[in-house]
């Protein structure tokens, strides 16, 4: 599938099908490593667990892929694009290696578990394979390979979290994070390769969670993302006490760590969703009020050909439920279109499904069978290609109608602001968001104002993607 774009990308967002590349790390020991991620957020938090144990083993990071001992790229399976754009870059990395024979090159993540064979010896590209819970297996995976061998271990686990590893956030602005919480997948979903790659889902210690957060909040951090394929399914129980923690549980637990660290989390499954979660973040101003909640299609015989185990008519009364008990809350989504069997009608019911849901930004692609999954040994990918990218287009030009009118609507309103970074167009002006996750770009008004204050922003103009104001008193 292709990714189109409609609105600038966060940062829990930004990361998704682009390159990211480790900076220098803080300890300099003799051999180096480089690391580039695709995919989703994910893929980024496991490239900091990776970056952690290979700097236990006295690796250091270096942001210059010609000058290290190992080269690695942890991978995403979701698009066939995505796969093409890793394979060229493997290429690239394969080039430099013939005039730098001790150099190792590896592949991490999910594009690891599913294409092992070809990587390794069909095309011969790499030297490491290694599979989403088989991180810690790395430094001996190295050492095979330095002998000539070729390191591959792609197994899966049951119970493998990581939970111990403190990540090394060799990219980080200082001021934001990703926190880890789940692992796996236990929804299958037609169209989805991710249970296969990543396993079924297991929850990380609730302590080990709350540690990290504090750990980020000690080094002066303001926000993190709690992150899980479905993090509204954790659910961990403490052996010793026999207490369960529930999702609901867990984000009142970190909202309490400190009243200036901000807590998003992404990505719910709108089956799982619960009014103690809802309540939860209305109790809590510092857990911020945007939902990322995926439908996919707004056809309901589409969703029962995708296993979401929802209708279209019980989507929207969980969207009418989350504008009841949180009314200032943002809701964003995914769109996939030309699925399988995929009519005019079909698509029709997906535009009529944006307008009432009236998202703030969605992510949209258009199908593309992936190998291994329930739809493509089910259904047969029979909507022809212009078909697809007709369809697209139409839901990326409605998205653009509610996205320009949502942020019409703020003009006037004051706005609690994170300062993240200068903005990229003007050194003049910070950028931050919003609670509900919108970019806004504002005039920096003081020498005193750095990145980590909360500043109010009163939004005087906007674009399709941005918030545009100015730094007000108070609101």
């Amino acid at each position: 599938m292709e990714l189109v774009e409609l609105m600038n990308k966060t940062h829990d967002e930004s990361r998704q099908g682009e390159a990211f590349q480790a900076t220098e790390s803080p300890v300099d020991f003799h051999k180096k490593f480089y690391i580039e991620s695709y995919g989703c957020a994910m893929n980024f938090s496991d490239s900091e667990v990776v970056a952690a144990i290979l700097q236990e083993n006295q690796f250091s990071a270096t942001s210059q892929f010609e000058q290290a001992d190992l080269v690695l790229i942890n991978t995403c399976s979701i698009r066939e694009k995505a796969e093409l754009t890793i394979r060229k870059r493997l290429t690239e990395f394969r080039k430099v290696k013939q005039s730098r024979p001790g150099m190792l090159i590896g592949v991490l993540g999910c594009m690891a578990e599913r294409l092992k064979s070809q990587l390794l010896e069909q095309e011969k590209l790499v030297d490491l394979v290694i599979g989403p819970d088989a991180y810690r297996s790395l430094p001996a995976l190295i050492e095979e390979a330095s002998s000539g061998q070729k390191g591959v271990n792609v197994l899966l686990s049951r119970d493998e979290t990581y939970g111990d590893i403190s990540p090394v956030r060799l990219n980080s602005n200082g001021i934001t994070a990703f926190v880890s919480i789940t692992r796996g997948c236990n929804n299958m979903c037609s169209f989805c390769v991710v249970p296969f790659t990543r396993g079924r889902e297991r929850s990380r210690s609730a302590h080990s969670i709350i540690q990290e957060i504090q750990q980020l909040v000690d080094n002066g951090y303001k926000e993190v993302t709690l992150l899980g394929q479905n993090v509204d399914s954790y659910y961990w129980k403490d052996e010793v006490t026999g207490q369960m923690v529930t999702f609901a549980n867990l984000l009142e637990m970190a909202a309490l760590v400190s009243p200036d660290l901000r807590i998003r989390f992404s990505t719910s499954h709108p089956k799982d969703i619960t009014d103690d979660v809802l309540m939860t973040m209305a109790k809590y101003e510092n857990i911020c009020k945007c939902i990322h909640l995926p439908v996919q299609s707004g056809s309901t015989r589409l969703l029962q050909l995708m296993n979401r185990t929802y209708s279209r008519e019980w989507y929207l009364s969980k969207v009418d439920r989350i504008r009841e008990l949180l009314p200032d809350c943002g809701i964003t989504s995914d769109m996939i279109a030309g699925f399988c069997t995929e009519t005019e009608e079909d698509h029709q019911d997906t535009l009529s499904l944006m307008d009432y849901c009236g998202f703030d930004m969605s992510y949209m692609y258009f199908y593309s069978e992936r190998p291994g999954t329930l739809a493509a040994r089910r259904f047969k990918d029979d909507i022809p290609l212009d078909i697809k990218k007709r369809r697209l287009q139409e839901i990326v030009d409605k998205q653009g109608e509610l996205s320009t009118r949502n942020n019409q609507r703020d003009i006037g309103k004051t706005f609690k602001i994170l300062i993240e970074t200068d903005s990229k167009r003007d050194n003049n002006d910070w950028t931050g968001r919003t609670s509900q996750n919108k970019i806004t770009v504002f005039p920096k008004s003081s020498s005193l104002q750095k990145p980590g204050d909360y500043v109010w922003v009163k939004i005087t103009d906007c674009t399709r993607a941005t918030l545009l104001g100015k730094i007000v008193d108070h609101p």
